[in-house]
């Protein structure tokens, strides 16, 4: 495979990571993952300013030609190499303060790295199996603004991982310090009861997810009242549905949590709208 390492397309056995390097030693990185199909990315423009509102966030310099052309024009480069600009592919964009310095930086300026990778469908398909899920109540995710930044330090969803793993889970969910809900470990969360689809908001921490948007925005189509509000695990189990939501999957639908189990109705007619915007979105 391909990379592209501040746009250059370097060969695997050739892509040198440093010691130095500050997403190895401090997880001082931030990154974006998008999907790509019908040549071209689905929804970059909301991708792109995340990415520079979090470079803001997080003290890093932003270079002048970081436009959105540019990186669009890197992402593009490196599909080319690894002959995937025909087909669909999951993209992540990584970037990562240039090394140097201990826990306080030497400067703030960025280094890129691009990868693709092949998926399989073009457009957002609904897991046919609902998944199996349950609460991650080891550490806690704080709440506040870094929470909704998506960064390379992802230790707690690694032991999240861990523990969904080894109790035979598809996936497990978040909490904060006030022991709310927030997402799961790949995704956000969208809770459905009656006619109301509820998020938790940005101030609890959870991740400001691109496909979290989209969702919001396309919920009053079905006849769906938005409410970004926080909710304990209690509520769970009052839901008729439960959706998980990121860029790549769309939107998956959660069958069963503990001894709850849900429909699917509302996620089926979702991913078809959702399917439609990019579709017109790419016209």
């Amino acid at each position: 495979m391909d990379y592209n390492l501040n746009g250059f397309i370097i060969r695997n056995k050739h892509l040198g990571i440093t010691l130095d390097n500050r997403g190895l030693n401090y997880g001082d990185g931030l990154f974006e993952t998008i999907k790509y199909s019908r040549k071209r990315l689905h929804f970059w423009e909301d991708h792109y300013f995340r990415l520079m509102a979090s470079m803001r966030i997080v003290r890093m310099e932003i270079p002048l030609n970081f436009s959105p052309e540019y990186l669009e024009e890197q992402v593009m480069k490196t599909l080319t190499a690894n002959k995937l600009e025909n087909g669909a592919a999951r993209v992540k964009i990584l970037v990562v303060r240039k090394a140097g310095g201990y826990y306080t930086p030497q400067n703030d300026e960025p280094d890129f790295l691009i990868t693709v990778s092949e998926l399989k469908d073009s457009e957002y398909q609904l897991n046919e199996q609902g998944l199996e899920i349950d609460l991650f109540k080891d550490h806690y995710k704080l709440s506040g603004l870094l929470g909704n930044l998506k960064t390379s330090s992802a230790q707690l969803y690694t032991i999240a991982g861990v523990y969904a793993r080894e109790n035979n889970l598809d996936d497990v969910l978040i909490l904060n310090e006030k022991k709310e809900v927030l997402e799961s470990i790949k995704a956000n969360l969208f809770l459905l009861r009656g006619n109301e689809l509820i998020s938790p908001p940005l101030e609890s921490g959870c991740l400001k997810g691109i496909m979290r948007k989209q969702i919001l925005e396309t919920a009053p189509q079905l006849g769906l009242e938005v409410k970004e509000e926080a909710f304990s695990p209690f509520a769970i189990q009052k839901a008729d549905e439960l959706w998980l939501s990121n860029s790549i999957q769309g939107i998956q639908w959660v069958g069963k949590y503990r001894k709850k189990t849900f429909g699917k109705e509302k996620a089926q007619e979702m991913v078809k709208r959702l399917n439609v915007k990019v579709a017109l979105s790419l016209d």
